[in-house]
């Protein structure tokens, strides 16, 4: 019987979700010290290391982690309380210790800053920037006081609208990789650098050129468009035109997306840059903090993504490009301009992709070569979670993904495990329905 088998499916799935969950989280909770300061990562040039004291002695196993650019790490203090955490360049990083793992009745010291130091976003976090040398050091002073504490159910409030904002931006990207999927069948890989080429021309325009920021964005835009024109008359048509099969032009797609990377790479180098505005002071609504960064790109996202669909529902163009997911020789048949409509197609999603580049900078923060790849995979995941070719299931699944991806960290999962739950998500959903949440099940055979 068809349900009896989704049942057991969705057990099944439910069983792997717990497993990798509480495996995750058991693994967070036996966690130990390195043997030396920085064993438990991976080596770089560059990193910050400091030691934990209380009354002038040490603290052993202080969770430390570090956050910037995009980047998150974590370490434990060893017996003689020092850590140390590699970072990937130089920059401007926030130092978190979890209080939680501190002796009873003491917290950081705000008395005792280092010089260089400043006051992170909660009491229990310090800014520290980078100098001319390859280091720096954050010694960390304990006190007595009393804890600011965050209940589980306000840091998971916290963390669903953090995921809702990550959501919509990734919706952006995603609804784009939807609609080329489901006018041509192809898996685009380049919109990773469609993300990113939005970010780098709003860096150039706004930093390197000091134009107003709302000029680089709308350069963004416009190049964004571009270069969706440009891939399709460049490359995808010519190749459409000869026939060239489905797996030939996805390798093809990560061909392009591999040169394209490198081409960033070797123009603007391996350093993490920041847009005007970033990291503003945030707001705290409640137990909410949120910025007016924040702000701004969940209303964007929202705006572009309620023209998208009235674009998709209620224009010739928008009904053609649904017609040509559905049955693409049937609408040519009708007299439908297939390839002006994939033109379009690839227009718009260049756009969105643009845009979810300039927003995603902001939400890392920092713009840097590689930047779309390190959310190709979430994007890949959102198309299949909501059902290959469906822009709605695509907006569908980035909201659940987004929400999946911040949430995860409240529930226990170590912070570097933290996308690896949307995977979970999405291998628990396609179990219970293997044709994504709003896709249609095709019959075999």
């Amino acid at each position: 019987m068809p349900w009896v088998a989704a049942l057991v499916r969705a057990l099944v799935g439910a069983l792997l979700a717990a497993v990798v969950l509480v495996g995750g989280a058991c693994a967070a909770q036996a966690a130990s010290a390195p043997p030396q300061p920085g064993a438990d990562q991976e080596k770089t040039d560059f990193y910050v290391a400091g030691t934990i004291t209380y009354q002038d002695t040490p603290v052993p196993d202080a969770a430390v982690s570090i956050s910037g650019g995009g980047f998150e790490a974590e370490t434990l203090t060893g017996a003689d309380g020092r850590w140390r955490l590699y970072v990937p360049e130089k920059g401007t990083y926030v130092i978190t210790v979890d209080e939680s793992t501190l002796p009873e009745g003491v917290i950081l010291d705000e008395s005792a800053l280092p010089d260089g130091i400043i006051q992170g976003g909660d009491p229990a976090s310090r800014q520290v920037t980078f100098g001319l040398t390859s280091s720096t050091i954050a010694n960390l002073f304990l006190g007595q006081g009393e804890r600011q504490t965050v209940s589980f159910w306000d840091q998971l409030l916290s963390a669903v609208v953090s995921g809702l904002e990550f959501g919509l931006l990734l919706a952006l990207a995603s609804i784009g990789a939807a609609l080329i999927f489901g006018t041509t069948r192809l898996t685009n890989f380049a919109q990773a650098e469609m993300v990113t080429w939005g970010a780098l021309v709003t860096l150039a325009v706004s930093v390197t050129w000091h134009l107003p920021l709302w000029v680089g964005v709308a350069a963004a835009v416009v190049g964004g468009g571009l270069l969706g024109w440009g891939m399709d008359a460049v490359v995808w048509r010519p190749l459409r035109k000869k026939g060239v099969g489905i797996v030939p032009l996805m390798i093809v797609s990560i061909g392009l997306s591999l040169a394209i990377r490198y081409v960033f790479q070797f123009f603007i180098g391996g350093d993490t840059m920041q847009l005007p505005g970033a990291s503003p002071t945030p707001m705290q609504l409640g137990p909410i903090r949120l910025s007016s960064i924040d702000l701004v790109s969940m209303g964007v996202s929202l705006v572009l993504l309620v023209g998208v669909a009235l674009f998709l529902t209620r224009t010739r163009i928008g009904r053609a490009s649904r017609a040509i997911s559905d049955n693409p020789q049937l609408a040519a048949a009708s007299g439908i301009p297939v390839d002006r409509v994939i033109r379009i197609v690839w227009v718009i999603s260049g756009v969105l992709a643009a845009v979810a580049g300039i927003l995603w900078a902001y939400f890392r923060p920092g713009v840097k070569w590689d930047m779309g790849g390190q959310m190709l995979l979430l994007i890949f995941s959102a198309v299949v979670l909501g059902g290959l070719g469906t822009a709605f299931g695509a907006l569908l699944g980035a909201l659940i993904i987004g929400v999946a991806v911040e949430i995860s960290p409240v529930l226990g999962l170590p912070v570097d495990l933290k996308y690896a739950a949307a995977l979970v998500v999405l291998i628990v959903i396609l179990l219970v329905r293997p044709q994504g949440l709003l896709g249609r099940r095709e019959r075999l055979g």
